[in-house]
């Protein structure tokens, strides 16, 4: 399948009352170059909220400028994922939410098949798309929580509950999140989705992918910004410090501490090889995450 670029969507014949029926949630960072892929999904939707995390890059000028219906809310400083959603999520009036990462990339009329699967699935609380990459690829984008058991076989040929959802992409169905409508802000970015299906996972409330509704995913293609290297290290840092975090939450006793001192000395011992095999990106992703290991403290979940 070729490569997927912006402008391509073709003209949406979804039904107006069930893109009337969603809000679309937008968390930007640093994140101008991937408006003009979102506006045709985005120009199509009457409700939109983007909550912009403080960007450097322009960002809220050619948000205000390329998507004058959006409402938009301009940080005035990084929250991060989760606790930028939250802040969306507060303001949602309609039945449904969807929330898109800014370098995923999906059609109206993909959109309101979506939502067609909510109403056939009512007691679902977040359904997803399959996610594929750039070559149009699945991505391993959904599973069983991996506190729980290993997944494996073949991949969904049909709607499917599962039980983790990749938060690139997700409808939510507000009325059936129940209290596990947020995200826990305690993490700044990764592994906030994680917590929120292994919480409803737990509650025994419903996440569904639905294969044939498919959305493109430029990974870790959201920030770009002045410094890229900077943003691989912060990537590495937060990743790092989630991790645990997510382990201490979730885990036994001991486990987080364990994970952080085998995961610390794999980082070390890795960091000289990565000057021999030299990636200036993953040089800077490991120093992240290295220094996210030895900085991280333990709160009390």
């Amino acid at each position: 399948m070729p490569e997927r670029t912006a402008g391509m969507q073709s003209a949406s014949h979804a039904n107006p009352a069930l893109l009337a029926s969603v809000t679309v949630i937008v968390v930007t960072f640093e994140s101008a170059h991937c408006l003009p892929a979102l506006t045709p999904l985005l120009l199509g939707c009457p409700n939109v909220i983007i909550v912009d995390n403080a960007s450097g890059d322009g960002t809220v000028d050619r948000a205000r400028d390329m998507l004058p219906h959006a409402r938009l809310i301009a940080l005035d400083r990084n929250l991060g994922f989760g606790a930028a959603n939250n802040r969306a999520l507060d303001e949602v009036r309609t039945p449904y939410a969807f929330l898109l990462n800014p370098d995923c990339e999906i059609t109206a009329d993909d959109l309101a098949i979506l939502i067609e699967e909510a109403q056939r699935f009512p007691d679902a609380a977040i359904l997803v798309p399959q996610l594929v990459n750039a070559q149009g690829e699945p991505d391993l984008s959904y599973r069983w929580p991996a506190t729980h058991w290993s997944s494996r076989g073949p991949g969904a040929s049909g709607p499917s509950c599962v039980g983790f959802v990749c938060g690139a992409a997700m409808l939510f169905v507000i009325g059936n999140m129940g209290d596990e409508g947020r995200f826990d802000e305690r993490f700044f970015l990764y592994y906030e989705d994680d917590d929120l299906c292994l919480r409803l996972f737990n509650a025994k409330r419903s996440m569904i992918v639905v294969p044939r509704v498919t959305a493109l995913h430029r990974s870790r293609g959201s920030v770009r910004g002045r410094s890229p290297l900077r943003a691989e290290y912060l990537r590495g840092y937060h990743h790092a410090q989630s991790k645990l975090s997510f382990s201490l939450k979730h885990g036994q006793p001991g486990k987080a501490k364990r994970l952080r001192v085998r995961t610390l000395a794999l980082a070390v011992i890795t960091w000289p090889l990565r000057l021999l095999v030299f990636s200036p990106r993953m040089l800077a992703r490991l120093t992240g995450r290295i220094k996210g290991l030895i900085q991280w403290t333990r709160h009390d979940h």
